[in-house]
């Protein structure tokens, strides 16, 4: 909306001549066209990997920029970035990370081959997406059929929320690699499990886990999952990927699968 293109062409004045500023990317409802009269303008502000190492020092990373200067409840919703950060985020980024950068537009750029490089961060090969099904349906199984039934026997009500929402997060993720789809945060799981295709009552199914964690329940949801992906995961194998992803991740150097 012009609102909105006229406080990201006010941003762009009075930065573009900064020490150490190579882009900016607006990315979020503005870059997808999906934008409200009210929203902000979300951009990352690229600059020299020297500024970024000096920034990190402060943990400066993200600030509000414009506050109602432009139209009412308007900012510049601003996050750091850097060529050394953008081509790591190439490499192994979490979703959410690349998923911010779906539909990013260039705004202004002194970075040749900026275009190129966000569109790699938005891409995973095919490997990575079984990776992710495989993982995820080890999650599953763990959570569900370890985690849940343990917590009904102990009356533990912790562990029983845990395991239930571990449950449904995994089988979603699980959903969202089978559709090639980022997961782009817990705000939107709830959505997004919708929008993918899924077997018949598995939307239903995962909101039952959600609202009522009981072991009857995740067995319908683990066997939609099991039937739909056809892992071939043994009870072993599900044990063995569940420990290197979660209890094993501090010695692999990676991050547990619910962050991926």
């Amino acid at each position: 909306m012009e609102q909105h293109e006229r406080a990201l062409d006010a941003y762009l004045e009075t930065v573009r001549e900064e020490p150490g500023v190579l882009a900016v990317v607006v990315v979020g409802s503005v870059a997808r066209g999906q934008e409200r009269p009210d929203s902000d303008v979300d951009v990352y502000l690229v600059v020299d990997d020297e500024h970024f190492a000096a920034a990190s020092e402060s943990d400066r990373f993200a600030w509000i920029d414009r506050a109602g200067l432009d139209y009412p409840g308007s900012y510049i919703d601003v996050k750091l970035a850097s060529p050394g950060y953008l081509e790591a985020a190439a490499e192994r980024a979490d979703d959410p990370t690349r998923a911010s950068f779906a539909g990013a537009r260039v705004a202004f750029s002194r970075l040749a081959g900026l275009e190129s490089l966000l569109a790699r961060i938005v891409l995973l090969p095919d490997e990575v997406w079984a990776t992710r099904i495989r993982s995820n349906v080890a999650q599953a199984r763990l959570y569900g059929g370890y985690f849940l039934p343990q917590a009904v026997e102990r009356g533990d009500a912790f562990l029983r929320q845990h395991a239930g929402l571990h449950l449904a997060l995994a089988a979603a993720r699980a959903a969202l690699a089978a559709g090639r789809v980022l997961h782009q945060g817990p705000k939107y799981i709830s959505h997004l499990v919708r929008t993918v295709p899924t077997p018949d009552g598995f939307v239903s199914a995962w909101q039952a886990v959600l609202d009522h964690p009981e072991i009857e329940n995740a067995r319908v949801l683990m066997g939609l999952v099991d039937t739909w992906l056809d892992e071939d995961l043994s009870p072993d194998d599900a044990l063995s990927v569940f420990i290197r992803d979660n209890e094993l991740a501090w010695l692999r150097g990676t991050i547990p699968t619910e962050f991926w």
